[in-house]
């Protein structure tokens, strides 16, 4: 199985660093290298091409991960950007991803469960913290209209265990997590979540988790 390459954007040497060798020392996963800023990220990234790269939010400068996204994404268009950020800031959740961003995950986050975040970025997903995608999830229960009868014609086509799979992402479940609860193998999981995007004409899971809502 081939590796997952990433590179690493962050303006805090340590933090980069620490990144590098959990991806280094990790089975399946290759560090291609860190930038600290967003210049030198918009400069050899595109070069890089890695599958994944790890982009902090801030960067401490005047140019911050978002703008980095933004500018990168169409360059990129086959790379997975995940944001890191320390804290879950609403406004810059939906900034982020409207930039591209398809991932979002607080820098706490334990190692195994950032590892598994990347396979699943990697894998078509789109992880988040279960605190930020509560986050998501509120923000756009409390945009939703009270009446949807046009906008949920699409969520009617999911079968039973379609809709279930799709409740459980929208809470910021991992793959792993949802298989556990159902009873299922993960590769099962990856399979429904493949027909619910195609169903949904969506590509990834908070477009799914948005149409979800109505939105």
């Amino acid at each position: 199985m081939a590796e997952i390459t990433v590179c690493i954007v962050d303006d805090n040497k340590a933090i980069r660093s620490a990144l590098e060798e959990i991806i280094g020392m990790s089975q399946g996963f290759k560090s291609l290298g860190s930038m600290g800023s967003a210049e030198e990220a918009i400069q050899k990234l595109p070069l890089m091409n890695p599958d994944v790269v790890l982009m902090d939010i801030n960067l401490g400068s005047e140019e911050t991960g978002i703008d980095c996204v933004r500018e990168l994404k169409d360059k990129m268009p086959g790379t997975n950007f995940m944001m890191c950020t320390v804290y879950e800031e609403d406004d810059k959740i939906f900034e982020a991803l409207r930039a591209g961003a398809s991932g979002y995950i607080l820098k706490k986050t334990a190692p195994a469960k950032l590892l598994e975040s990347i396979r699943e970025l990697y894998g078509g997903g789109s992880p988040m913290s279960s605190q930020i995608a509560r986050k998501v999830v509120a923000l756009f229960q409390n945009n939703v209209p009270s009446a949807l009868p046009d906008s949920n014609k699409g969520i009617d086509i999911l079968s039973a265990r379609e809709k279930e799979i799709l409740e459980l992402l929208s809470k910021g479940l991992m793959y792993k997590e949802i298989a556990s609860q159902l009873y299922i193998s993960q590769e099962t999981i990856r399979k429904h979540v493949y027909h619910i995007y195609g169903k949904l004409h969506v590509g990834n899971r908070v477009e799914a988790v948005n149409k979800y809502f109505g939105r």
